[in-house]
């Protein structure tokens, strides 16, 4: 009798969800004849891949004008309508956006200022570290490093973005919602297309879409805050969002990219909404780019103790014992052939995508996809992908080229004088991009990265856990290329004697 009197139940809640999805599946049915029938100002073909770094060179060097527009993200809805310096069109935006950027943080001139704070990351880093295997029995457990240095990393990032008198709170609370984003971008970012598989993960579809919306109310009132203190002479180092403040951009953003943007001379600030997608772009890139580049390193320094103990060689002599200054970062070949040889095995992003016209991917030599049976004269629009990973572990360029070997990166090496930012002749990796939209914060990456790592060096032993567990180098590929192993390791305070 009970399960005869479930059955009208079942069915009363069964009929509205059937209803839903076929309602569903018709709106995406309707949504894409519309689309097909609508004439669109471009036609979207197949991706062209593109591996061989002779053609990279060309593309984005000698091709500069045409391969320098990105694709827009899949974010979700309440994204839309405001644009990064990643994703904007090239043109009289970006060009404010990104001389901004260069101008207000990452200039040459700034490293100065930025050391107090590098200095503060980096000690937080290593007494944390210090603190969490206190009481081991002789750094037997492994230590998953990537919490510790995130964290460190991102107070670090967040006091050049928001100012060095942000709270601790603020910070972790950010630090939280941008993780989350970052991590579930590529697995829920896929509903975006979808009505129907957006009913069917309803819950992973509100947190993933109201995400602008949580970080806006956290973001909002730090700017609000540090706008009020500058205004009162009371602002600490000037940050990135003091620039943002001040920054004018051009008014037409109908024509961003066109003659018209750059006649009206119109500027007009930023909105709430733009700078809060800028911050997260500062605090995401700047963050992830350099804790991934330091865990990758010390993987294969755990790997290879060898190459560890001469890292550690180096960095301590005639140190005295002192803290890594910028200066002395400068004069540690060994530590930046090893950071190199890192970037060049896991590059921050495993791939660079830029649309293209297809008329100007085939004027300098690149095959466009046949075009669709109805083109209809429309602009016809490639999305080029360069494979960034097989472009710096290209057999033709490099000797070994899946062995970790920092030597390379020295005098007389066969990588002598290659950098992290691609040349204009010759394209061996690139880890920040090329050309024109090469990463602006290369330098001041380059600098964390060394504080971070040579702390690390210097101050603890990293070895194979004594559990049997060997490193995982597999990739996992997002926002960022990271390790999908978290790495594990035994920490070994270098002045404590088990």
């Amino acid at each position: 009798m009970e399960a005869q009197a479930l059955v009208p139940l079942l069915l009363t809640l069964a009929v509205p969800v059937l209803v839903l999805l076929a309602i569903s599946q018709l709106l995406d049915s309707r949504t894409r004849q519309q689309r097909s029938r609508r004439p669109l100002q471009t036609t979207p073909l197949k991706n062209v891949v593109i591996n061989d770094p002779a053609v990279v060179r060309r593309m984005l060097i000698d091709h500069a004008d045409a391969f320098s527009n990105r694709p827009k993200a899949a974010f979700p809805e309440n994204f839309g309508g405001t644009h990064s310096i990643n994703s904007v069109p090239y043109g009289p935006t970006w060009r404010a956006l990104r001389g901004n950027l260069i101008a207000g943080i990452f200039h040459p001139t700034r490293l100065g200022v930025l050391a107090p704070l590098q200095r503060e990351a980096v000690e937080g880093l290593v007494a944390g570290l210090s603190s969490s295997i206190t009481g081991r029995r002789c750094s037997a457990e492994a230590v998953v490093v990537r919490d510790h240095l995130h964290a460190a990393v991102f107070m670090l990032v967040a006091r050049m973005c928001l100012g060095d008198e942000v709270g601790e709170r603020d910070v972790h609370t950010l630090e939280r919602e941008v993780g989350s984003f970052i991590l579930t971008f590529v697995k829920d970012s896929a509903l975006a297309g979808s009505m129907s598989a957006r009913l069917l993960h309803w819950r992973r579809w509100r947190r993933y879409s109201g995400m602008f919306s949580r970080l806006s109310k956290l973001i909002l009132p730090i700017i609000a805050a540090r706008q009020r203190r500058s205004q009162h002479g009371n602002g600490g180092i000037r940050c990135y969002v003091d620039s943002l403040l001040d920054l004018r951009v051009p008014n037409n953003d109908a024509d961003v990219g066109t003659a018209a943007a750059t006649t009206t001379g119109s500027k007009r600030p930023l909105t709430d909404r733009e700078m809060v997608r800028l911050v997260f772009e500062f605090l995401g890139a700047n963050t992830v780019s350099v804790v991934s580049c330091v865990e990758w390193t010390l993987a294969h320094l755990v790997i290879r103790p060898e190459v560890q103990e001469k890292l550690h060689h180096e960095i301590t002599s005639g140190s005295h014992g002192d803290l890594i200054s910028e200066d002395r970062l400068r004069s540690l070949p060994y530590l930046r052939a090893t950071i190199l040889e890192s970037l060049r095995l896991h590059p921050p992003v495993s791939v660079i995508l830029r649309n293209v016209d297809a008329h100007d991917l085939a004027a300098f030599g690149g095959r466009a996809p046949p075009a669709p049976a109805n083109d209809g004269g429309t602009q016809r629009v490639c999305l080029v992908v360069i494979n960034v990973g097989k472009v710096s572990r290209n057999r033709s360029m490099w000797t070994d080229p899946d062995e970790f070997r920092p030597e390379r990166f020295l005098a007389g090496g066969e990588a002598e004088g290659v950098g992290p930012v691609a040349g204009p002749k010759e394209i061996r990796m690139l880890p920040f991009g090329a050309g024109r939209r090469y990463c602006p914060g290369v330098e001041v990456a380059m600098i964390h990265v060394g504080y971070f790592l040579a702390a690390l060096v210097r101050d603890f032993e990293w070895a194979l856990p004594v559990d049997g567990h060997s490193i995982d180098l597999t990739e996992k590929h997002s926002f960022f290329m990271v390790m999908k192993t978290p790495l594990r390791a035994r920490v070994t305070p270098r002045h404590h004697a088990c």
